[in-house]
């Protein structure tokens, strides 16, 4: 009988086990601001596709803009010489597949 209770108790914990496992994952698949794990990863992507543009055009060339998306949403940062510029640099970043809307801060200098 004290096998057939270990037993059961074991299976118990197991069980216990792989819901507190289960849980663990399911939770871990939202980030705190609520964004889901597929989101955060096509935000990075957009923004690393962003960046690589900026830095293969020209007349951006050695011009620090930072990049930033949330939910599509890309937010550019910095100073560039002249209005082309970032009229330019809006352009790219509207180029890229995912983007919903650029919040523009670079200022001329």
């Amino acid at each position: 009988m004290g096998g057939f209770t270990m037993l059961k108790l074991s299976r118990n914990f197991v069980a216990a086990l792989a819901i507190a496992l289960c849980s663990t994952l399911l939770a871990s698949c939202y980030t705190p601001a609520g964004r889901s794990a597929g989101v955060v990863v096509d935000d990075a992507s957009i923004t690393t596709q962003i960046k690589t543009a900026l830095l293969a055009n020209k007349a951006l060339d050695g011009i620090a803009i930072s990049v930033s998306t949330f939910s599509g949403e890309v937010t550019l940062t910095g100073a560039v010489d002249t209005p082309a510029q970032v009229q330019k640099a809006t352009e790219i970043a509207y180029s890229v597949r995912g983007v919903r809307r650029i919040n523009n801060l670079i200022t001329v200098k």
